[in-house]
């Protein structure tokens, strides 16, 4: 069961609560390229990011947020670190939320002043506490990283902002050690419940990223912690998303969408399984027939029909294999049987049939 933590609004998309998990994802052009990250955004909209962040390092990259509200519906969020009037200039610039570490700010005035700001323009700050950037005293306090100094870190930071009555609050705790991070988000959900925004950090290439971000996320999801994630690839961010989509889909927590499954064959199999699933999930993620799916459909593909649609009756509809032909079924009940290279066709029609 999902724990329930504050609703916190972010432009027009709020998290927290009983809203679904938004998926976010980290414009990686460089700052100075309006056009470039523009192009960008509107990639991660289209492949269905719901929050987009990025980095402003210095006062030229401002007028980035404004263009990127001109030319994405979705929330923008500006990351920002040290100087406090960046954070003071991007809210006033319209950024949807800003992510800060409070402790790297000067002085606790400038704190004062960025909390007014926010409350005023009714803006979120996510306390962004990452293992490899903890204060030294709290290293000093634990003799090492841990889940704890984490904690600590987030706890210190969040403490700032509430002396000056500021509660619009995101926490993250990232961490490339996944354990680390795991332990760091259970140990923060049952100490406060502000809304949680959860990820592996610097996860690394497709290859590994995504599985160390499956296992993270996957597990503190399952755990019922988390209200929107990031997918950290040294990737195309796209790639990101279509991976935080597809963790939520296993999960069965994203809204709307088609949760493909498919046999792994064996020597039963007598049709191209591969080819016949891959042409399947293109077709399915092609914006015809993503943007047009209501609810939420399991399509399965299987290699054989001795037990393709009993062992996968519970899907809403599916094919199994023969020898040069191949059955379409439904929750477990066949429906006709179809040549080989009709099968493609014949369930892409039943889908758009259940969905137009």
């Amino acid at each position: 069961m999902r724990k329930k933590t504050r609703e916190v609004k972010i432009g027009k998309i709020k998290i927290g609560g009983d809203n679904p998990i938004a998926v976010q994802s980290m414009l990686s052009k460089p700052s100075d390229n309006i056009q470039e990250n523009i192009n960008q955004a509107k990639e991660l909209e289209s492949a269905g990011c719901d929050i987009i962040r990025v980095s402003v390092p210095d006062y030229d990259n401002i007028k980035l947020i404004h263009k990127l509200k001109e030319n994405i519906k979705i929330p923008v969020v500006a990351d920002i670190h040290f100087d406090y009037k960046l954070v003071l200039e991007c809210v006033y610039a319209g950024a949807d939320k800003v992510r800060i570490n409070p402790g790297n700010i000067e002085t606790e005035k400038y704190i004062k002043s960025i909390a007014n700001m926010c409350n005023n323009y009714n803006v979120p700050i996510r306390v962004g506490v990452n293992s490899g950037s903890l204060e030294k005293n709290i290293l000093e306090k634990y003799g090492k990283i841990c889940p704890e100094a984490m904690c600590d870190s987030a706890l210190y930071n969040i403490k700032l902002l509430e002396k000056y009555d500021f509660n619009n609050i995101v926490i993250s705790l990232k961490s490339s050690d996944v354990i680390m991070m795991i332990e760091a988000y259970r140990q923060m959900s049952e100490i406060c419940d502000y809304p949680l925004h959860i990820g592996v950090t610097e996860a690394g290439t497709e290859k590994m990223g995504v599985i160390k971000s499956s296992i993270g996320i996957g597990s503190l999801l399952i755990d019922g912690i988390g209200d929107t994630i990031r997918v950290s690839l040294t990737e195309d961010p796209v790639k990101e998303v279509h991976t935080g989509i597809n963790i939520l889909k296993s999960l069965n927590m994203y809204r709307n969408s088609i949760n493909i499954v498919s046999c792994p064959t064996c020597g039963r199999t007598k049709i191209d399984i591969m080819n016949i699933t891959k042409q399947v999930e293109e077709i399915l993620e092609s914006q015809e027939i993503a943007k047009n799916i209501k609810k939420n459909i399991k399509v399965a593909i299987m290699g054989c029909v001795v037990n393709g649609p009993g062992e996968a009756k519970d899907a809403d509809v599916g094919i199994a294999g023969g020898n040069k032909y191949g059955v379409l079924f439904k929750h477990g009940q066949v429906i006709k049987k179809i040549p080989e290279q009709d099968l493609v066709s014949e369930l892409i029609q039943e889908i758009k049939n259940m969905i137009l």
